[in-house]
Order: C-alpha cells, then structure tokens, then sequence
C-alpha cells in the first residue's frame, strides 16, 4: 500500500499535503514550458538577424519556361550590401546613424530574386567589416549553433549563423581576408569566396577593393553551387576534363587535426572517383618563395617566425597593409569627422588602418600580381589546391587573451592565400575533431569557379561517406602515430551519438573507459548518452566520476546538473550549474539554468 493510501483523507493535513503537491506539479510544469519557448525564441533567431523583411522573388514565368533555379529558396544578405528603403549599417551603430537609406538594391541581390529566391533580412557582422572572431560589442554577438559557448567567426558572422541554425537555405556574405571562409569553418558549413572581381560588387560597402568578393554560405553542396552558378551567371555545361588535386603538406602541418581524418579522407576519395588524378603533395610555402620574386623582402622582415609559414605570415602581412592603405583611401575622413565607437578588435584595426603610412604602395599591388600569377602556373584550368581553412578550432566567447599573435599568424596564413591570389576558394564541412567543426579548402585558379564548384559538389557525397567511415575504421599511421584505441573507440562513440544511436553510443563509451579508466571525457561523453536515454541515475555517476579526474569540466557539471534536476535533487542541481558558472561565467546554458533553480529555491516551489 502507497505512503497516501495510508493518510487518513478526512485530516485536514492530508489535503494540505495533496493541495501542495498538486501546486508543485502545476509550477514545475510552467517552468518546463517557459523553458521550452524561450529555448524556441533562441532557435527562432540566434542573433543572427540585425533586422527582418521580406523581398518576393520574380514571378516564375509561365510554361514552358523552365522553373526558376533558386526557385523556393529564402536567403538572407549581410548587413554591408544595399537593399532600397534600408540602411545599410555596415555592423556599425555610428555608420548607421550618419548614413541614409539605400536609393537601389545591390545588384547581386536582384540576379538572386530574379531567379526565384526570396530574401528575408539582414544579417549581423563585425563593425566595418573587421574581426575574425566575429564578436560585435555594439550590436550584438551571433550564438554559434554548433557551440554556443564559442565565437562563431567573422566578419560575416550573422550570415553564417542563419545558415548554420537552418533558419535560411543560404545567405550572402562578403570576403576580404576570410571573412567568409572563418565563420563557415567555425560554424560546420559551406562557404565560397569567389575569384576576385567574378562577382558585381555594385551597392556593396567596401573595406579594401582589392581583396574584396561577395560570396555566398550555404548547409548543402547542391544549394552552394546552384547558388554561385547565378552569382557568376555561368553556363550549366562545360567539357569535363581531368582533376588535379595538389595537398599542401606544409600547412596541414599548422592543423593539430590528424592527418587520417582529412588528408587520408581526400586521398581515398579521389581514388574511388573516375577523372580524378592521383593526388600530388608539395611544400606550397617554399613554392611561393620562389614564385613570388617581390615577397622576399616581407619574408626578412619574418625572420621570427617558424620556417614553415615564414612566406606565408609575409603574404599575410602585405595583405594588411594593402587593406590598410585602401581602407584609409575609403573611409578616413568619416572616422576622422564622426569619430565612431568600436568594440576593442575593430578599433585596433581602424586605428592601424588611419595611421598606416606605408612607404612603397606599388610593391603590395605588386606582390598579388605575382602571386595571382603563380596560382595560375600551378592550378592552370584543371587543378585544386588542398588545405585547412583554419588551423585552430574557434575561441570561447570574450576570449581576448586566447586571441594571440600565434591564433592571428596561424589563421591568416592559409587565409591570405585566395585573398592575396584573387583565387576562389571552397570551404568545405569535413566532419568533427575533439567536439571542433573540421574544415577543409579547395582553391583554384581565377576565373576557374565552375571547375570548382563542380567539383565540390562532384565529390562531397563521397566525402560525407568517407568522413563516416573513417570513424569506424582504424586510423592510417601518419607523422604523428596511430592513434590510441581507446580514443579511437571514444570517435565511434561521437559518430553514433550524432546518429542518434544512443544505446551504441553507450556501448562505445563503455568499452574505451575499460581501455583507460582515467580519461574524464569517456565518462562525460557517456552521461551525455545516458541523459537521452532517460537513464538518469546513471548520467549523475558517470558525471560525479568525470569531476573527480577533472575538477575543472564544465560540461560534466552540465550535464550532472540537468540529470540531477531530473531526478528532482533541485538543490543539488543548482550548485552544479553554479559550480560551472564559476569556471565559465558566459555559459548560456548554466546561466538559465542557474537563474530558474534559484528563482524556485527562493520561492520556496522546491
């Protein structure tokens, strides 16, 4: 017999008792469905919008004309390209009140609503089109939907957002120095920098026009090259020819993504592909030393640097002080006259812009003819220049100290490339490493954009297969060893969580932690299982373990937390989500999380 069949219902007690208890499933339900909508209002947005509207696409013509080929999809455009009866702020509070509404819309916005797609808002990005962290301090940051608790990489950081949380099917962005490439790789999606020029930049705001490119950020392969099909207004059918896929071994080795999961990857794809020969391997920076005469003065002035990106920290280099210089040409006397409030990073870069006074202009326009010219010695019309889009994995929020010169070097290195070349340049999703979206690049040629779009859609349902499998197969022994078992079980464990096979997932888990029992994240990673099986108990004892071999992992009292709550030891729950405040005092998860539990705590609901 139940403890309440015992009470005696005619004691008055008794119905306090159930008055109470009835009161407590009433409030606890309120709070799960005010959780439930603020979580939909994120969902809804992310910060990605600066502001909404909507722009109908052409009328679709009437048979037999063909369907329009962007015909039912919805894009948004960053908040530097004009559309009429809007202002264009240009990620700037300042810029947006010294500035009238737009009189036309970009061009590159009407070939899209031309052909069918339907925009609907503005996206957010970094103030003037500056920062690679994508963090705006005036107008707001983006949430990574990938990591939330991460940057999500800029400037075009709103447009990447959008794509990413799958609230359009694609949106515009622009590219000067990787701004479109950066947040594509942090935020797990496509990105396209097209060759320098092949896209209108007629109602474009400009940061630096000789490295400027409106491109596009897109979820699906298909999607990103129907979409710079009508950017580039290209001919559906070209001659196939043979292609050449050149990997630059030297800058893999800047990534601390082993090897088997993505060089391997690419190998292995293009030998299951007809017409594609085997790749070849070179040392791109020592080819660029050679090939670009007019950089070995930069390169002195590197001395410093590690010799394997020596050339390329040049390239970098000159890339900023030809930015700088057209920059200053462009919007010097605005800064000087409205004197703009900016967020730390881009007030670095404007302030460096102003007072940049570089002594010879002709040698920087110099050095990217040269290397324009040396891409295309290398590439011709045929080949694909292979590397990671990014060497380091995105920063936590609010992170300045962690943004180091060496994070800076690293990244414009291999950004620099396309930017400095006027090459186009892919970024591709290639899977996870250590919980980090992946990304890889392939370049070509100016002017060989539908080769490489193409290409990239040629290959990439090959790839998607290849990235899955490689999970479940050993790894190949490159330079840095194979890899532990244990770790290798813990990668199947991450593929079958993402799958949705949960009881997998457990079982992978379970066998790396017999491996090595003294690894946290095993632990960790199975609670995270365990919780959406329901298994409860189960997540708080894998957690509680996961603290005790690492004291400082947020996530594990994340996720005790949230077991905890489940089981109803509210107070218990409440400290851990404090407890991981205290070590990571912007994370979004734990701060609702703590502010709901200590409302009802106070309350007296629990």
């Amino acid at each position: 017999m139940s403890k309440l069949s015992k009470l005696k219902i005619s004691n008055p007690k008794a119905w306090i008792v159930i008055g109470v208890g009835v009161v407590g499933v009433v409030v606890l339900a309120e709070v799960h469905r005010r959780r439930l909508k603020a979580r939909n209002a994120i969902k809804e947005d992310f910060g990605a919008f600066v502001e909404r509207f909507e722009l109908s696409p052409f009328p679709q013509p009437p048979p037999p004309a063909a369907r329009l080929p962007l015909a039912g999809l919805t894009f948004a455009i960053e908040d530097r390209i004009d559309v009429k009866g809007y202002v264009t702020a240009f990620g700037s509070v300042d810029w947006k009140r010294t500035h009238e509404a737009a009189g036309k819309t970009a061009l590159v916005v009407t070939a899209l609503l031309k052909n069918g797609a339907a925009c609907v808002g503005k996206t957010i990005m970094g103030e003037l089109g500056f920062g690679i962290t994508g963090e705006n301090a005036r107008c707001g940051t983006p949430t990574n939907p990938r990591l939330p608790t991460h940057i999500p990489g800029g400037s075009s950081s709103g447009s990447a957002v959008a794509v990413a949380a799958k609230l359009v099917d694609f949106a515009l962005g622009t590219d000067s120095f990787g701004c479109i490439r950066t947040p594509a790789s942090f935020c797990g999606v496509f990105g396209f920098r097209p060759s320098h020029g092949a896209v209108s930049m007629v109602g474009v705001l400009p940061n630096s026009q000789s490295l400027d490119t409106v491109g596009c950020l897109a979820h699906e392969a298909s999607t990103l090259h129907r979409v710079g099909h009508v950017l580039l207004q290209l001919k559906p059918l070209e001659p196939k020819r043979t292609r050449r896929l050149i990997i630059a071994d030297d800058l893999f080795q800047l990534s601390k993504v082993p090897k088997w999961k993505t060089v391997d990857v690419v190998k292995k794809v293009a030998d299951k592909l007809s017409g594609y020969e085997t790749p070849k391997h070179m040392n791109f920076g020592q080819y660029v030393s050679s090939n670009v005469p007019s950089l070995k003065g930069f390169i002195e002035e590197s001395r410093t640097q590690q010799n394997s990106i020596s050339t390329l920290s040049a390239l970098s280099s000159v890339m900023f002080l030809l930015q700088r210089y057209e920059f200053k040409t462009n919007h010097e006397e605005w800064i000087n006259s409205v004197k703009p409030k900016l967020g730390p990073d881009a007030s670095h870069h404007v302030l460096a812009a102003i007072t940049s006074t570089p002594e010879n202009i002709k040698i920087l326009y110099k050095v990217k003819t040269e290397m324009r010219i040396a891409l295309q010695s290398l590439l011709k019309d045929d080949g694909m220049l292979v590397i990671p889009t990014v060497a380091d994995p995105p920063l936590k929020l609010n992170s300045r100290k962690g943004l180091s010169a060496e994070f800076h070097g690293r990244a414009f290195a291999l950004l620099s490339v396309a930017s400095m070349s006027g090459c186009c340049q892919v970024a591709a999703p290639f899977g996870e490493h250590d919980g980090f979206p992946i990304s890889i690049s392939f370049i070509s040629a100016h002017g060989a954009d539908k080769f490489l779009l193409d290409t990239v859609v040629d290959m990439y349902p090959i790839l998607q297969e290849e990235i899955i499998n490689v999970l479940k197969s050993s790894p190949l022994p490159d330079s840095n060893g194979s890899m532990d078992a244990a770790d290798l079980l813990k990668e199947k464990g991450n593929a079958a969580y993402k799958g949705k096979q949960w009881n997998k997932a457990v079982s992978y888990y379970t066998e790396a932690i017999k491996l090595n029992e003294t690894h946290a994240t095993y632990y960790c990673n199975r609670a995270a299982a365990f919780l959406e099986l329901g298994c409860f108990q189960e997540a708080e004892e894998d957690c509680t373990k996961a603290i005790s071999l690492d004291k400082k992992n947020v996530k594990a009292y994340l996720r005790r937390g949230t077991a905890r709550e489940s089981l109803l030891f509210y107070k218990e729950a409440l400290q851990d989500f404090k407890h991981a405040l205290v070590l990571e005092p912007q994370n979004k998860v734990a701060n609702l999380a703590e502010k709901r539990l200590r409302k009802l705590v106070a309350n007296g609901s629990i």
